[in-house]
């Protein structure tokens, strides 16, 4: 069944315009995370930091962002919250607030360290939440809504090259925008989520508690510690480029910084395609095969970017974001159905794992670049997707109809 026919088939249930709302609010929540990356530069020059204190905004950011996903998602998995998108909108609304009149690292690391918590709480649940909406069409609901994170990702460091660039860091208050159109398209997620619940609760959840798992304990563990193999060699590449390939280009081609922010859109672009493709070739050929070809496929192009000229540069970076970013829905539908009783949970172990595995790499990047040079970063990160060859090791799944 082709793309086409499962999209067709997927609108034509009573939650298509529950996924949508979802998919709007992943793109306009990671909008706004998007703006902390692409205003680097800018801030870089306004308080006169080093490339390792980008490196530690970065991690706490990440950080902030990933060791609360699973906690996030495990205590809403056992006691479900209807408010709780909005809740991390809110907190992102603050951090964004913080982070345009911020006139220290402190302040900085405060606001980025709020942007991070919207993050954990929106990830684990919005991704749940579409796999209850999505049924029985999963893995399309599924790309759905990761390709409205890649567009909104894509389009923050345009906005910014746009909006901010050519001011001052307070034009970032003009995203307040944004997040106030996030509450209101959350407003029937909230309404859909809560009749949800209140009939889950009169069935006493027996479908979701009852689920059988495909693999056996130890079975399944080896393959959680594959997976997190994998996740770590994608995002250590992708930290390179989404944390640094500004400054890359700026380094070796001379580029203006609103120039640098279009092509890191065009980078961040690419990846929004990779994720619209990876969910439905998934169903289609298996999550294994996509993971596989995902990751390792990008070796080539990484491997050839710090040795050619600029054009062949943007070319590449958006060869190499759409492969890795293909993999991604992939991977996280390949571990919810490893565990179907914990959709939250796993959601946000494995967005939360993927957050703190950028964030640690961009703090050491930062000082490695500080000390041996922008350049050294990406001929050493080049070889990080070879690690994909493990996704060999992954068993096939059985149950893909959960």
């Amino acid at each position: 069944m082709s793309f086409v026919t499962k999209l067709r088939n997927l609108a034509t249930m009573p939650t298509f315009p529950i996924l949508l709302c979802l998919c709007a609010t992943h793109g306009l929540n990671d909008l706004l995370q998007a703006v902390v990356n692409a205003m680097y530069p800018m801030l870089k020059a306004d308080l006169h930091l080093s490339f390792g204190q980008i490196g530690i905004i970065t991690l706490v950011y990440q950080l902030s962002a990933s060791i609360f996903q699973p906690v996030v998602g495990y205590v809403f998995d056992r006691k479900p919250f209807v408010m709780s998108l909005p809740a991390g909108m809110a907190s992102t609304t603050i951090g964004i607030v913080i982070f345009s009149f911020a006139t220290s690292l402190t302040g900085i690391l405060i606001s980025v360290f709020m942007i991070g918590l919207g993050s954990s709480t929106l990830h684990p649940e919005a991704s749940r939440i579409t796999s209850l909406a999505g049924r029985p069409r999963r893995g399309v609901a599924q790309s759905i809504f990761q390709v409205g994170g890649n567009f909104g990702s894509s389009l923050g460091p345009l906005l910014v090259a746009l909006i901010v660039a050519p001011h001052n860091r307070r034009y970032v208050l003009w995203f307040l925008i944004f997040s106030t159109l996030a509450f209101v398209v959350l407003r029937p997620v909230c309404k859909w989520y809560r009749e949800y619940l209140s009939q889950l609760h009169s069935t006493k959840g027996t479908e979701v508690s009852h689920a059988k798992l495909p693999l056996s304990p130890r079975m399944t563990i080896f393959t959680i510690c594959v997976i997190i193999v994998l996740i770590f060699s994608k995002y250590v590449y992708i930290a390179s480029l989404s944390s640094y390939y500004t400054f890359y280009l700026i380094d070796k081609f001379g580029v203006s910084v609103s120039q640098s922010q279009i092509y890191l859109f065009i980078y961040v672009a690419s990846t929004a395609l990779g994720t619209l493709v990876g969910g439905p070739f998934g169903d289609r050929y298996g999550r294994k095969p996509v993971i596989w070809i995902s990751i390792l496929g990008t070796a080539p192009f990484s491997l050839l970017l710090p040795h050619v000229n600029l054009p062949l540069t943007i070319i590449l970076s958006f060869c190499a974001g759409f492969m890795l970013s293909s993999a991604f829905p992939a991977i996280l539908l390949y571990a919810q159905e490893l565990l179907p009783t914990k959709l939250g949970m796993i959601s946000g172990l494995f967005f939360g794992f993927a957050f703190g595995v950028g964030g640690v790499a961009s703090a050491m990047l930062g000082d490695f670049a500080d000390k041996f040079g922008i350049e050294t970063v990406y001929n050493m990160c080049a070889y990080m997707p070879l690690l994909g060859i493990v996704a060999a090791l992954l068993p096939n799944l059985k149950n893909k109809n959960i």
